[in-house]
């Protein structure tokens, strides 16, 4: 890892198989396997990074209570997933694409922790201390927190079968789509003693309290089955000159979940959700001549709240409370869209657009760390209505002694479209603008290519960010630079091998280029109703990479 202590281990594989029946028909079985391993990156609010920058991450001594040493923080996933897509004709216009598919990611990652020897919480009952406490290792009767690391082990299982039906005839294209899906997810957590030496076992017995409850802030299980159905139809007029595609997709789906912790009853203890979200769209095109082309377009889309947190809580082992709390307005984002723009495609290649959209029902995810540890609390808001509107611009060359210059940018303005509730109050967030979107970004590239030595150069700009809600604390803009560059080696018999060198961040720029966990202020509000003083939370951040040297070697056969 490029900052704190700890390694990256990766191991990947995948395959395909494919069969052609006919003319136009074919089937294809997709395979692929998946483990990693590494540390656990750390994001740092904007006061460590001003005090640490680069070198914010895990400690590679442990020291008693030292919840950042690399022993304790970990992720270790893995992922399989299987595929057969099917593409049948026949004749007639008529063809029909049919793909059946399951993937599985899997945990555990591990976290430092320092849990309450005494009047500590098992979900949301309290215990006196916990079973054994002065056998267990690491155990201080001087400290009351005993530092632990949390295995949270979990997994997802989403299955599904999409059908796309195709009738072609003359200048118009039917489609019918039907997609199934069934996904699964469980999480929970155990707590395990950490010895003088850092050092713990997952084979031990995990801690517990009331005589054998494990000690446990989230253990969900939850499953969710969504079926949607979409019509489109794209019409050709005027010998192709001119597209009208226009189609809408409806999706129901239906989420339960379960948080299976002692003492949580009632709604705390299940939600069941069903939502129905409909998505039309239009799509127009109009071109004057192989050179000249508007286009004018209207689309939706949606975003279903995040599983878990979106509808049940977590529950803290130092309080008994919930360190997060449900939608109180449980409703998919929503966004519409307009856009209209010019092509080009001459002696140059170049693109304009103006676009508007506008959101409802906006996610917002906040993330923050849990005090004395390093497990992070996923909390999502509602933050309303958004607006956004601008301009983006492209141009690129042909290439000229092999040399061809690309060049783009974009200029946008968001505002938030009401004052969000907020804990019995409001925040007066209205025309904010929104969290992590620059109002300018752009960016310049060279390419060259001989058919032997090939490059190319990257400059990017982006803007600043607001990472509150409340526009009170930011990230500065950043300049980043990128060279590539490689050559074809020699054939050997039908393999052709080459060789490529990558330099990324050549200035060695230490930035933060985005945000980890969003919050709604970070300095003290005050409420626009009551007036009441609401104390703010540090956003947290992504720290980009530094300079890296990666050379990669591959071939074709």
């Amino acid at each position: 890892m490029w900052r704190g202590d700890g390694n990256i281990r990766k191991w990947h594989v995948d395959a395909a198989v494919t069969k052609s029946w006919a003319d136009h028909s074919d089937s294809e079985a997709i395979f692929g396997f998946t483990k990693a391993q590494q540390g656990e990156w750390l994001y740092p609010s904007l006061a460590n990074w001003n005090k640490y920058g680069v070198d914010y991450g895990l400690n590679k001594q442990y020291y008693n209570g030292d919840t950042h040493y690399s022993g304790l923080n970990s992720k270790n996933t893995g992922a399989i997933y299987g595929a057969l897509k099917n593409h049948f004709t026949f004749g007639h216009g008529l063809s029909l694409d049919a793909e059946a598919y399951s993937v599985e990611f899997h945990g555990p990652y591990t976290y430092g922790e320092t849990v309450p020897v005494s009047n500590g919480y098992a979900g949301a009952e309290k215990y006196k201390h916990l079973d054994n406490y002065k056998d267990l290792p690491g155990y201080d009767p001087a400290v009351s927190k005993l530092t632990s690391v949390e295995v949270s082990d979990w997994y997802t299982l989403s299955s599904g079968l999409t059908l796309t039906g195709r009738w072609k005839h003359k200048f118009n294209t039917l489609s019918l789509t039907y997609w199934y899906s069934y996904a699964q997810e469980a999480a929970s957590q155990n707590f395990y003693p950490v010895n003088g030496k850092g050092e713990w076992s997952a084979h031990g017995a995990p801690l517990t309290a009331n005589g054998g409850q494990l000690i446990s802030e989230d253990n969900e299980n939850g499953l969710q089955q969504l079926n949607s159905f979409a019509v489109d139809d794209k019409m050709v007029f005027l010998n192709g000159r001119l597209t009208i595609d226009g189609g809408i997709r409806m999706a129901m789906a239906n989420r339960q979940y379960t948080q299976d912790l002692p003492g949580v009853t009632g709604s705390n203890y299940k939600s069941i959700k069903n939502v129905f979200v409909p998505a039309p769209q239009v799509l127009i095109s109009y071109r004057f001549n192989p050179q000249h082309q508007i286009y004018v377009n209207g689309t939706t889309g949606y975003h279903l709240p995040a599983s878990l947190s979106s509808q049940l809580s977590s529950y803290s082992y130092s309080t008994g409370k919930a360190t997060s709390l449900p939608m109180s307005d449980y409703k998919p984002e929503y966004m519409i869209t307009e856009e209209v723009g010019y092509r080009y495609s001459g002696l140059l290649t170049a693109n304009v657009a103006g676009f508007h959209y506008n959101v409802t029902n906006h996610q917002v995810s906040a993330e923050s760390y849990e005090p004395g540890s390093t497990s992070t609390i996923s909390q999502l808001i509602n933050a309303g209505g958004m607006e956004a509107y601008g301009i983006q611009a492209e141009l690129a060359t042909h290439p000229w002694h092999h040399l061809s210059f690309y060049a783009s940018g974009q200029y946008m303005h968001t505002k938030n479209g009401n004052n969000i509730a907020y804990e019995g109050d409001y925040l007066a967030t209205k025309g904010k603008q929104e969290v992590g979107a620059p109002k300018f970004s752009g960016s310049l590239g060279l390419t060259y290519n001989d058919g032997l030595w090939f490059g190319n150069f990257t400059l990017q700009y982006t803007d600043s960010q607001y990472s509150t809600l409340m526009n009170d604390q930011s990230i500065p803009s950043y300049v980043s630079a990128n060279l590539a560059v490689g050559r074809q080696l020699p054939k050997i018999g039908r393999v052709r091998p080459k060789i490529r060198l990558n330099l990324v961040n050549l200035g060695n720029n230490h930035y933060l280029s985005s945000m980890y966990g969003y919050t709604t202020n970070a300095q003290t509000q005050h409420g626009i109703v009551t007036g009441k003083a609401f104390s703010g939370s540090q956003p947290t951040y992504v720290i980009a990479s530094p300079f890296v040297v990666m050379a990669t070697i591959s071939a074709d056969f």
